[in-house]
């Protein structure tokens, strides 16, 4: 739709203009605006041309394959705290971590400890901190769930498989 269109015909004999006398001026056509389009709000319309702009210049990014323009909340991983009495911050698990990150906590003389799972598909996080009320006390809270086995209880259980699968094979 354009933004001038022709007036609209009324077939209306009493509305017609009188013929045009030799003194007065007469346009041929009278053009009106045409309605604005529809209001779109500005986020959305910066992130439609912000990524028209990327695939006119580059191609899309892979991470914007699949992108809708709107934000959405990401989804909430499960969590899961552990409270345990232990002299050692670092309790073990089964599961083989990585510290990346440490971080002072407000009214409280230990440091929070960020940890995520070693495994190579694998998004679980856990921080580990002591309570400042009974420092005796670690909590645990781990944010995600595993897409793996124990790795723990996988070295426990291979002698015993391996002589399971030995005893069959007899």
């Amino acid at each position: 739709m354009s933004l001038l269109e022709p007036p609209l015909c009324n077939p209306k004999p009493q509305d017609a203009c009188p013929p045009p006398t030799p003194n007065t001026i007469t346009m041929q056509s009278i053009w009106r605006i045409a309605p604005p389009p529809p209001y779109t709000k500005p986020a959305d319309l910066r992130d439609q041309v912000l990524l028209e702009t990327m695939i006119r210049r580059r191609g899309v990014p892979p991470s914007l394959l699949s992108y809708t323009g709107s934000k959405e909340r990401k989804a909430s991983r499960p969590r899961f705290a552990f409270q345990t009495k232990s002299e050692n911050d670092v309790l073990d698990d089964g599961y083989r971590w990585r510290k990346y990150g440490q971080k002072a906590v407000k009214n409280s003389a230990f440091p929070r400890s960020y940890y995520r799972c070693t495994h190579h598909t694998c998004n679980v996080k856990k921080q580990v901190q002591r309570l400042a009320k009974d420092t005796s006390i670690v909590v645990t809270t781990y944010e995600g769930v595993h897409n793996h086995p124990c790795e723990k209880l996988m070295e426990a259980l291979n002698p015993i498989l391996r002589q399971l699968q030995f005893l069959s094979q007899l």
